[in-house]
């Protein structure tokens, strides 16, 4: 007798259709709207506290920068004075409207060798007048050194190259400046023994970015103290930069030092004269 045949019954697989596989299996990548909100609002307050530390660190080597180049005209004057046994006149033969024939030379123009500008200071005829035919090409030339890297100033249109430095001429902050009680006079050079305040209380160079008459050849970028740091108006050439809350200053023993816009005033003037016999007190700066 035969065997019953039994066919075995096929089992059935469940396949999920191919489109709805290929949506389990592909990775998201969007983000909903709350998410990229959040991002955006992460990303913004990041930005917001590390922007002002970055401008803060930018700023602050600038500043070392600008002090580095007072050093380097510190030590030029110093160089000047041995070589010569005085300071450079701080302009030679001052331009008036009465004689407008006057050379104008700016004590920056005479240390030029001792900034190891040699060539230019060959370049340039200090018998000529700053702004003369003879020394058109040569003050046009930008000396670094007398640049500071802070300064809004340095894409302004001149026909001479800028400087962001002045000598000092005296004070009119205790009252008039006459006779001039600075350092850098017109047509007179100082000796360091006719400074009897000491090298290390008295000015010689501060910062005076933005004077209309900034220029490393013209002997107009000296100037008598009148205001308090950064406070002067326009249309005066004192003591400002474009640092946050003072200005670097170069005294004549050659040590720079960074003077607040609260400097005191009475110190200011002290030690903006070479022989007022004032008492510089340490707490008032």
């Amino acid at each position: 007798m035969r065997g019953r045949r039994y066919d075995p019954v096929p089992l059935k697989i469940f396949r999920p259709p191919q489109d709805s596989m290929l949506r389990l299996l592909r990775p998201r990548f969007a983000f909903t709207l709350v998410e990229l909100l959040v991002v955006i609002g992460i990303i913004s307050i990041l930005l917001g506290l590390l922007l002002p530390a970055v401008q803060q660190v930018r700023e602050s080597a600038r500043r070392t920068a600008c002090s580095s180049h007072l050093r380097q005209i510190g030590l030029a004057l110093a160089n000047y004075h041995a070589t010569y046994r005085k300071l450079p006149v701080g302009c030679m033969e001052w331009r008036s409207g009465s004689d407008p024939g006057q050379r104008q030379l700016a004590w920056s123009a005479q240390i030029l060798p001792q900034l190891e500008q040699i060539p230019l200071s060959q370049q340039l005829d200090l018998a000529q007048a700053f702004d003369s035919l003879e020394n058109r090409v040569a003050a046009a030339v930008t000396v670094p050194v007398f640049l500071c890297p802070s300064s809004a100033e340095l894409g302004r249109d001149s026909k001479r190259g800028r400087i962001d430095y002045g000598g000092i001429y005296g004070e009119r902050i205790s009252g008039p400046n006459n006779p001039p009680k600075g350092t850098m006079l017109i047509d007179r050079a100082i000796r360091f023994r006719e400074i009897s305040d000491g090298l290390s209380q008295t000015l010689v160079v501060g910062e005076d970015a933005g004077w209309s008459d900034g220029e490393w050849v013209n002997g107009r970028n000296i100037f008598d103290q009148a205001f308090g740091i950064n406070a002067a108006p326009d249309f005066e050439n004192d003591l400002r930069s474009d640092h946050p809350g003072g200005v670097n200053v170069l005294f004549c023993d050659g040590h720079v030092r960074f003077l607040s816009d609260e400097f005191n005033l009475k110190t200011l003037a002290a030690i903006c004269t070479r022989g007022g016999n004032e008492i510089v007190n340490p707490m008032d700066q």
